[in-house]
């Protein structure tokens, strides 16, 4: 049997799959979507943590809003250690953003709802009990073999099929190199009745009730709580449950409260990175490219990134509005923001996880002085909650001297726009947001007295948002800091690809943004800060 053919085969229908699907049937690429298990597993809180920009791209396909209107924000992160707590973190809300920094809601809801948006996308063609046991491709396409012989060709593939795809590294090449932790962490979503908590995020170091470990806990939704605890690498969970250690456990935490058990697993962290993001015709995203701690809530987040980044990329090359070579810079781009992701969790990890006597040794003396001592207090690290990655290295990137990156930013806050950063979002004419307008594809705003080229010599489609005409209070330029004569190139995952004063600057700008082999050249190296 051979399945007609489509123009991305997109493997793993998990949520970063999923993304990706109904991203380019948004740009107008019909998929194929498959998944080896037999339906939907709906088991857990999983990934919970879903990050405000992260938001704006369920929103593009209209699933955002009903996310976290549905999702429970919390606004305090409060950190102790032993009985004492050493700070709370109020989450500023400084944006003009229409999402919270953060909501949760299981992974599982979260895929029930992009679900309902795919059943009523024609373009995706969903197949589950489809099992990818072969990939072959050549320079005209790629051909998929599942494990009942059903074959699937496509121009391209997208491999999202979470954690557990070894074969497929073997099969396409792929070193996936980091390390696991030995530590393992017992979870348990618990339904109580804990007031005061349900807006607060609360982690312990040391705890009298896990001596010498961490105890991480989350609110969600309908008054459950997740909990992580972290446990010796020969836990045994079916033991615990049998003595009523496991109950004691909880009732540690939750006192005489009534509670029941919703959802429990023991997992362990790893901190891998693919070699290779690109193998020819196929892209791997999620899981499949990287594994981290979810200390700071970096996975499921991360790899909602990869496929906003693979999916207008394949687009672009598929409509001809660009060359192949568009598709090198996606592992320029989010293997780098794996790299990135993995050196802060695995900081984390280091913090909470100590590998030896004079490590331990220097976080007890951290955590005893932070709470008296604000320098000591700043170096306590329980996760640095997830951020956008910066384009500013990218080869599709036009720097701007005038608008130096300083490198990360403080935990919290984002640069000042400019390129290889997010643009803000804000409201637009009262009626509509800045994001809205540039995820539709490339896009120039235009201030003032900005001097444009004529359409013609820019070779793709590309909008033209007259930043006076659209935006007449000034709200937009004030957010973006945009000078008069200035055009700003933005790309269609809202990122800044340039800003520039003259004509023909732009056409270039343009030609690198879309990867164009004379102009796509590594960008000077900026400055980088912890």
């Amino acid at each position: 049997m051979v399945v007609r053919d489509r123009s991305v085969a997109v493997i793993g229908n998990g949520p970063v799959g999923q993304t990706a699907a109904l991203l380019l049937a948004r740009h107008g690429v019909p998929v194929t979507l498959l998944d080896g298990r037999p339906a939907r597993d709906k088991v857990g809180s999983k990934a919970i943590c879903q990050q405000r920009d992260v938001l704006d791209v369920w929103e593009s396909v209209g699933a955002g809003r009903r996310i976290a209107d549905e999702g429970l924000t919390w606004s305090t992160a409060r950190t102790y250690h032993r009985e004492i707590e050493l700070f709370a973190l109020t989450l500023q809300d400084a944006s003009t953003s229409v999402f919270p920094p953060f909501v949760n809601i299981s992974q599982s809801r979260v895929e029930e709802i992009l679900d309902e948006r795919i059943a009523a996308q024609p373009l995706i063609d969903v197949r589950w009990n489809h099992r990818v046991e072969r990939i072959d491709q050549d320079a005209t396409g790629v051909r998929l073999v599942t494990d009942d012989g059903v074959r699937i060709t496509a121009d391209y593939a997208l491999a999202c099929p979470g954690a557990h795809c070894e074969e497929l590294h073997r099969a396409l090449g792929v070193v996936f190199e980091g390390h696991s932790f030995d530590d393992r962490f017992l979870i348990c979503d618990i339904r109580a009745d804990l007031p005061g908590w349900a807006r607060e995020r609360r982690f312990y170091f040391d705890p009298v009730w896990n001596p010498g470990r961490q105890v991480l806990i989350h609110p969600c939704p309908d008054s459950v709580f997740r909990i992580d605890w972290q446990v010796p690498a020969d836990y045994d969970l079916t033991e615990e449950e049998r003595s009523g250690a496991l109950d004691a456990r909880i009732r540690a935490i939750v006192g005489e409260a009534d509670y029941e058990i919703v959802w429990k697993s023991v997992y362990r962290f790893h901190s891998r990175v693919a070699d290779r993001l690109r193998v020819g015709r196929v892209l791997l995203a999620g899981d499949c490219a990287h594994l981290m701690s979810p200390f700071g809530a970096r996975g499921l987040n991360s790899g909602v990134a990869d496929a906003e980044n693979a999916a207008w990329k394949l687009a672009y090359v598929l409509r001809g509005w660009a060359d192949d070579t568009l598709l090198d810079s996606y592992h320029a781009e989010r293997h780098a923001a794996a790299v990135e992701n993995l050196e802060v969790t695995t900081a984390t990890m280091n913090f909470l996880v100590p590998h030896d006597e004079a490590q331990r040794a220097l976080r007890e003396r951290v955590l005893v002085g932070a709470a008296t001592d604000p320098a000591l207090r700043a170096r306590v690290d329980s996760g640095r909650f997830s951020e956008p990655f910066w384009y500013v290295r990218s080869p599709l990137t036009t720097l701007d001297d005038s608008r130096p990156f300083a490198g990360r930013p403080p935990r919290g806050t984002v640069p000042p726009p400019g390129p290889g950063i997010l643009a803000p979002d804000v409201r637009v004419g009262g009626t509509t947001r800045l994001r809205a307008l540039l995820r539709d594809g490339f896009c120039v705003l235009a201030t003032a007295g900005a001097e444009l080229p004529d359409p013609s010599t820019l070779g793709r489609p590309v909008r033209v948002l007259r930043l006076p005409d659209v935006d007449p209070d000034g709200a937009v330029a004030r957010a973006l800091g945009a000078r008069p004569g200035e055009s700003w190139l933005v790309r269609p995952d809202a990122y800044v690809a340039a800003v520039v004063r003259e004509p023909a600057e732009l056409v270039a700008a343009l030609g690198r943004a879309l990867g164009d082999p004379a102009l796509a050249r590594p960008a000077p190296q900026p400055t980088t800060s912890a």
